[in-house]
């Protein structure tokens, strides 16, 4: 089924994809229309423009393609499914995500991952493939963050206050120097075999999705920043 958005309410556009028989989802001239794919659990979506707000919001297993960028809060509380951005994607991305993947072969803004978080086999995942900006990670409790840094002239390809009260979770970081204001309660360490075995068939897949050189990823040292529970929070919420 193809849907050609140029004109259409983002009311309409839900409706539709909602009611379609269709599994198979392509939506032409997209141009902002909100909440796309929200809550959906087996289509299959194809998205050429730039979708609003809150793409994939509570998605549950189904597979959005964006041929272009997104915008704020894409995965919003997502459970399930897989998200791939051919381009950049907003602020908020991966907001509370609690399963599935992100793919963004681009940036991110501000707080990507913020409060992202784990239950049993759910174990979110969320990979930008040049940088993202500030608060990276905030109150992440869960779920595997990776940045890459790739294309990019930045040495650190995160922006400020990364991980600032992260309590659960990994952040990796492909980089040539850690930022300098990680807050206290994040522990920074080059990643070990082990670690870089937890992300390989992610970094495969998405290398596979984007025309990433695999071998060139793994050229370059990989840290991976967790919480310090010795020392949560302490230096945010209490008075020395």
């Amino acid at each position: 089924m193809k849907i050609d958005a140029k004109t259409m309410h983002f009311q309409e556009l839900n409706n539709q994809i909602r009611l379609a028989t269709d599994s198979q989802i392509t939506i032409n001239n997209c141009i902002g229309q909100r909440y796309i794919g929200s809550g959906l659990g087996s289509k299959e979506i194809v998205i050429n423009g730039i979708p609003g707000n809150v793409l994939g919001a509570y998605l549950d297993g189904c597979c959005i393609t964006v041929h272009g960028n997104a915008q704020d809060a894409t995965g919003d509380t997502m459970n399930d499914g897989t998200i791939v951005i051919h381009g950049s994607s907003g602020d908020a991305t991966g907001y509370a995500m609690r399963g599935g993947k992100i793919y963004v072969q681009g940036n991110t803004g501000y707080r990507a991952g913020i409060h992202m978080k784990a239950y049993k086999e759910k174990i979110p995942v969320l990979i930008v493939g040049e940088t993202s900006g500030s608060f990276l990670g905030e109150y992440q409790a869960g779920g595997i963050i990776v940045v890459l840094g790739l294309h990019s002239a930045q040495k650190t390809p995160v922006g400020h206050f990364c991980g600032t009260g992260m309590h659960g979770g990994k952040i990796y970081l492909r980089c040539e120097e850690l930022p300098k204001d990680l807050p206290r309660q994040v522990v920074a360490e080059k990643a070990t075999k082990q670690d870089l075995a937890e992300i390989k068939p992610y970094l495969e897949e998405f290398c596979k999705i984007f025309g990433e050189d695999i071998e060139y990823v793994w050229g370059q040292t990989f840290y991976v920043l967790m919480p310090n529970t010795h020392n949560p929070y302490r230096q945010l919420y209490t008075r020395k």
